[in-house]
């Protein structure tokens, strides 16, 4: 199985950018990580990073055909992309959602999470683990959904 990782505006900064907010550990270090917990689940892994919304749309939708699952950290598009949840939507590829911050317990403007209306469950406020569980919670989904389609 695959995974596509998709990291939207600004996380390319991590350990610069709001370090009380965000954390320490830098862009590097959490492709490591992810890297790391897809070998450990036996899946493989591409991480794709943009701060640009369309790049994101043109590769999720690029995504359909080739992979089985999304993990994805909209960043700021989170609370103003249609464009990536109708990506998202049109393709049909399970996501999971990550935010390493809790965003319920931020700023009103970042309450709403349009890209989330299209996932199948939402990781937040726990760091860059977020990913991990991500990661692993989508396996046993795509894991049961094959066993659904085999039945």
């Amino acid at each position: 199985m695959r995974l596509l990782i998709l990291n939207g505006p600004n996380l390319n900064l991590l350990g610069l950018r709001e370090p009380d907010i965000y954390g320490r550990e830098d862009y590097e270090a959490l492709k490591a990580l992810v890297y790391r917990s897809c070998q450990e689940a036996g899946l493989e892994a591409e991480i794709f990073q943009s701060n640009h919304e369309g790049e994101l749309v043109d590769r999720i939708q690029s995504a359909y055909g080739f992979f089985d699952g999304i993990v994805i950290n909209p960043a700021a598009y989170t609370h103003t992309s249609i464009a990536i949840l109708d990506a998202l939507k049109a393709v049909g590829i399970p996501a999971v959602e990550v935010h390493i911050s809790d965003v319920k317990s931020r700023e009103d403007f970042r309450q709403i999470s349009y890209t989330g209306m299209a996932c199948v469950k939402t990781y937040m406020g726990l760091g860059l683990e977020g990913y991990r569980q991500a990661i692993f919670y989508l396996k046993e989904y795509l894991d049961k959904q094959r066993g659904d389609c085999e039945a």
